[in-house]
């Protein structure tokens, strides 16, 4: 009898974890799911569709404010680079993951530093002062803008108390009125973006209580008892149809047998060599080198592509080294203005992606690719800043030992045809990388008459003297090299984890090919269009809703699976993707359900999958729905 109440008991509580586990699961999904519908109601506050780009820094600080965001300049130069040209919509999200809305007791506590009397207000020329003159200036304009306020100023006096809550009160309102014009227009009410719950079913179990939103702020009046209420309408619930599953079984990457036949070992074949590096910038976007392959005549070719080892990183192994590597090969054609797709590195040889076929004479673009699934911004509290220089016994600056090693490393990145020496248009594409601009001819007969060099180009002894030399002008000073470093993909712990370093090598049977870097920029609509016809061209193809309007392809190989949506309609179409049931899995895009907006007559990348440990087997299982 006590052995039955035991086990009664014990079923008892395992049904109550799994219940909790359960509620907690969907709280956690309509959390998200309020998120990302409030990004899209700030989005199209600004926008027309989400498939319109944000085209300039001052319009992505007005679609934050939107969002109940108040942005500085600082903040937004984090994302909006010198390199950047456009943010999408994604991008969007990601910024306001990154970046929380301001809380009420920040505010007070940074305004309570400068009430020294603790009176609860601010004279107008202390505020003037201090608003004009120290962290991110403002302009007398924009200073007297706040001292016009009523509700927070009188008799020359500044109240932050009533300032806050003002500016609070205004951040809510901004977001109230983007989420109330979303709710008003029913088309856009049933484009829903981003994270939702696995099933409308399940939804209309969930408590009608207020559930917090993702980035933990307080629930403005018109999201009272939620989002997954309003969810419930039968014409949302009509228009989101399960219509096709895709699911695929793959074992362990590890225990698969090379299909490559590399070149490496014919010695009678001709070989030509170029390094080049992926780079994370701060909106997820991932650049790299681009080249140019020539090939004087028709020929049996093998290319291949692997992460870069460091002569000293041979004790260490570098988290690059995980990173899925390819390359596309696009033909060059003098009567057409497009590349045609020749092929990509579908082979694998443990870290090697390569592929071996015969091309005629001429030029290719050779491309680079990542699918991002490991290459992501890496959430890592760094307790001590590495030291970059010391004093010598002399009681002159010196570089570290640390910073030496990784000054070697930075040089066998850029040294690009690996030479064991930087040429000027080598230490270009160093310098676009780090400071945004070029080294003229002039200059570089300077750097050439101040640090070593050999036949015309930088030394590695020279290009350690130069760093040491800017540390030592600015009198110690290492904010430039700091931003050189993160610019190379090092963090404050001197760690390389925003940067994956790769060798190219092109073998040719019958001819010398030669391949030049050309550019170092993101893959951009011609790697997209590579991506997807490769994908169309070789995978797998299932209409939704058994028309052939709007087709899933999904093309696997043996280390990853990717795929696209065809929308052939004169119409765009929003496709809700679940990866809930898929195991061992990881994607680029890091969320396990979330929609995407397809343009008319387009086709895009869903997403890219790949295991999560190679050394185990993995299913990819994915759900994909029309929403209206």
């Amino acid at each position: 009898m006590t052995s039955g109440q035991e086990s009664n008991a014990s079923f008892c509580g395992e049904q109550t974890a799994a219940s909790e586990s359960s509620q907690g699961k969907r709280s956690h999904n309509c959390e998200e799911e309020i998120f990302y519908r409030n990004c899209r109601a700030a989005y199209l506050a600004i926008f027309k569709s989400s498939l319109e780009n944000i085209k300039s820094k001052e319009q992505l600080c007005l679609v934050l404010q939107q969002a109940g965001r108040n942005p500085s300049w600082q903040t937004a130069d984090k994302y909006w680079t010198l390199q950047t040209t456009s943010l999408n919509f994604d991008d969007f999200c990601y910024i306001l993951k990154k970046e929380p809305p301001v809380q009420e007791t920040e505010l007070l506590k940074a305004f309570a530093k400068m009430d020294a009397n603790n009176d609860g207000y601010i004279s107008h020329s202390e505020l003037h002062n201090i608003l004009t003159t120290k962290g991110e200036k403002m302009t007398l304009d924009e200073v007297n803008a706040i001292t016009k306020l009523i509700e927070v100023n009188s008799d020359g006096k500044f109240y932050y108390y009533k300032f806050c809550k003002l500016y609070m009160t205004t951040c809510e309102q901004c977001l109230k009125n983007a989420v109330q014009k979303l709710e008003v227009d029913s088309k856009l009410k049933c484009q829903q973006f981003g994270n939702q719950i696995d099933s409308f079913s399940e939804m209309a179990k969930l408590p009608d209580s207020k559930p917090k939103t993702a980035r933990k702020t307080k629930p403005t009046p018109t999201l009272k008892g939620g989002y997954c209420k309003s969810s419930l309408q039968p014409s949302l619930i009509r228009s989101c149809k399960i219509s096709v599953t895709s699911t695929i079984s793959m074992g362990a990457s590890s225990n698969k047998k090379s299909k490559l036949i590399e070149a490496n070992t014919v010695q009678e074949w001709h070989c030509a060599y170029s390094k080049g590096c992926f780079f994370l910038e701060d909106n997820d976007e991932i650049v790299s080198h681009k080249y140019k392959l020539f090939l004087p005549q028709k020929s049996t070719v093998c290319i291949t592509i692997k992460p870069l080892r460091f002569s000293q990183m041979e004790a260490k192994r570098s988290p690059c080294l995980a990173v899925d590597m390819a390359l596309y090969i696009l033909k060059e054609n003098e009567t057409e203005e497009k590349l045609k797709v020749v092929n990509f590195t579908d082979l694998r040889n443990k870290e090697t992606s390569g592929w071996r076929g015969e091309l005629g004479a001429g030029v290719y673009w050779v491309v680079p690719f990542t699918t991002g699934c490991r290459f992501k911004k890496m959430k890592k509290n760094i307790s001590e800043e590495a030291k970059l220089i010391c004093e010598d016994g002399e009681g002159c600056l010196a570089l570290t030992e640390e910073f030496r090693a990784t000054l070697s490393e930075i040089f066998e990145m850029i040294d690009l045809d690996g030479n064991g020496f930087v040429s000027l248009e080598e230490y270009n594409f160093f310098e676009m990388r780090t400071s945004g601009e070029a080294c003229d001819e002039e200059a570089w007969v300077i750097c050439k008459q101040n640090f070593d060099t050999k036949n015309n180009e930088l030394t590695k002894q020279g290009f350690m003297d130069l760093n040491l030399m800017e540390a030592s002008e600015r009198g110690g000073d290492l904010t430039d090299l700091w931003i050189m470093l993160m610019s190379m993909g090092y963090n404050k712990a001197m760690e390389l984890t925003e940067a994956c370093p790769f060798s190219i090598h092109i073998y040719a049977e019958k001819c010398k090919p030669k391949i030049k870097p050309l550019c170092l920029e993101t893959g951009g609509g011609q790697l997209n269009k590579a991506v997807c016809l490769n994908v169309v061209n070789n995978g797998d193809a299932k209409p939704m809703d058994n028309s052939e309007n709007i087709i899933i392809h999904t093309h696997k190989s043996d280390t990853r699976i990717t795929s696209v949506i065809e929308n052939k309609t004169e119409g765009k179409t929003i496709i809700h993707l679940n990866n809930e049931k898929s195991k061992n899995c990881v994607n680029n895009r890091g969320l396990d359900a979330f929609a995407i907006e397809v343009a008319p007559k387009s086709m895009m990348v869903c997403q890219h999958v790949m295991p999560l440990n190679e050394q185990e087997e993995w299913i990819y299982n994915c759900v994909y729905s029309i929403l209206a």
